[in-house]
């Protein structure tokens, strides 16, 4: 067999369609990898849906996705540290790993970063090559549901644990898969209490699973005035923005302490005007602006937390469906119908 399906983004504009496709073979330093689960991130649809970032930023055709875990099929040459048979989760973002940004420890943030789905071939495939040094063994016992999200999982630890939270007060603005994974991390990680202001009944009623202990609808209840009551007119001591909204942004500011810290995970669309002297600097708020995860940093609290049961991420994963079904995917999403939705090249098992 010379080739495999996978999900094309064929051309510019909405859509993308299944195509039969070479199956890749790795290069020197690569492994190939038989996709076992691959999951639709936020951003898989800013391509599919042709946004102005996706035109700017994607040249067609190519194949998508980059949440993903598989199986190691083929080692190309000079691959030390993976076996064929290694059942591994993906770190999708590539670094050149001699840039200044990478030389001091901050690979993340590559100067020439590439990214599984964007800037190469990526996993909503049967099979995906990927450099070796971005796989990350996990136990063949992780459902492969589980071990697909652990990638943006990574996102919610690095921005929920940039600084300790254990014995403070976070409020989550924003319940996205994100959202509600750093909900459960927070509380996995000794937060006293935990908000999430969420317009959706079903994601604030997936907040209260995942260990939120107060659920505000923005539009129906002020979230500053909740917050300020609930925390003695102090405010919370840690923000966590994950909506991407300018007013959830500024509610968020305004509920936060004197002292406190703010992560910025959201992608707002376009700029953004808030007041700087009174919200953030006469305030001596810490901002942290959050993109991906620290490379390999966060993958070792990523496991800790999965392995050891802390954090249950299942709940999150409200939809599976086959390969074929990836369109579908995209508009459940799109219509806020699910939170992580899991795509099998293979055959969607039986999770009754």
């Amino acid at each position: 067999m010379d080739t495999m399906k996978a999900f094309v983004k064929t051309e510019p504009g909405v859509g993308g369609e299944i195509r039969e496709v070479p199956i890749p073979h790795p290069g020197p330093g690569e492994v190939l990898l038989k996709v076992r689960a691959t999951s639709i991130c936020g951003s898989d649809l800013h391509l599919y849906f042709w946004d102005e970032f996706a035109a700017q930023r994607v040249r067609t055709p190519l194949v998508i996705g980059h949440e993903v875990t598989g199986e190691v099929v083929e080692l190309g040459p000079n691959v030390e540290g993976v076996h064929i048979g290694d059942v591994v989760s993906v770190e999708t973002h590539i670094a050149c790993g001699h840039c200044y940004q990478c030389r001091t420890g901050n690979a993340h943030i590559c100067e020439n970063l590439k990214i599984l789905g964007f800037d190469v071939p990526g996993a909503f495939a049967e099979y995906v090559v990927v450099p070796a040094a971005n796989v990350w063994k996990v136990s063949r016992d992780l459902p492969p549901e589980v071990a697909t999200i652990l990638e943006p999982f990574g996102n919610a630890v690095y921005a929920t644990l940039v600084e300790d939270v254990t014995g403070k007060s976070v409020a989550v603005f924003g319940g996205g898969p994100i959202g509600l994974m750093s909900v459960a991390v927070a509380k996995a990680s000794g937060a006293s209490k935990v908000f999430l202001i969420e317009p959706s009944e079903m994601r604030r009623q997936l907040g209260k699973t995942m260990g939120a202990d107060q659920v505000i609808h923005p539009f129906e209840q002020d979230p500053v005035a909740s917050i300020l009551e609930e925390t003695e007119g102090r405010g919370v001591d840690v923000l966590l923005e994950m909506s991407g909204a300018e007013p959830a942004l500024i509610q968020g500011l305004q509920a936060l302490r004197s002292g406190g810290r703010v992560s910025l995970l959201g992608l707002f669309p376009g700029q953004v005007t808030i007041d700087l002297n009174e919200l953030i600097i006469l305030r001596g708020v810490t901002v942290y602006g959050i993109t991906g995860r620290r490379m390999f940093e966060t993958w070792y609290k990523v496991s800790e937390l999965v392995e050891s049961g802390r954090v249950d991420l299942r709940p999150l994963i409200t939809h599976r469906l086959p390969l074929e079904d990836a369109a579908r995917g995209m508009e459940l999403l799109k219509n806020k119908e699910a939170v992580k939705v899991v795509l099998y090249p293979q055959v969607v098992p039986d999770t009754k």
